[in-house]
């Protein structure tokens, strides 16, 4: 598996190539949440930007939004999640929710120790 960075919103980022990039929501985001139970995606073909929300989860607890890590174009969306949002409970890293291509900007993103330790000074 391709090397994965963290922002300090609780998104998980992938890039697949130099421009292209999965965005998911952090193993930490989805246990602070709870049982999610509705995922609001973008569609193919929407612009997104950096540290804007592009789809929003819904859990038992509370709707919250998912904030794009960098800008771009949504190529695609996990469309497996719209009927079972479960997934991003039970393997938040495999449950992406968008493919961003044409990545233009991107913000500050954490290696996988920045972002533990971020966890540990939000706690």
């Amino acid at each position: 598996m391709k090397k994965i960075l963290f922002t300090k919103t609780h998104e998980w980022v992938q890039f697949l190539d130099e421009t292209t990039v999965r965005v998911g929501l952090t193993d930490y985001a989805q246990g602070e949440l709870g049982d999610l139970v509705f995922i609001n995606l973008p569609e193919a073909g929407d612009e997104v930007s950096v540290s804007e929300s592009f789809a929003d989860v819904e859990s038992v607890k509370a709707v919250s939004n998912v904030y794009s890590p960098v800008t771009g174009t949504i190529s695609e969306i996990n469309e497996e999640l719209l009927d079972h949002p479960e997934l991003v409970n039970e393997n938040p890293y495999e449950a992406w929710f968008a493919e961003i291509e044409n990545v233009s900007e991107q913000e500050e993103l954490l290696s996988e120790e920045e972002y533990e330790q971020l966890i540990h000074e939000e706690e």
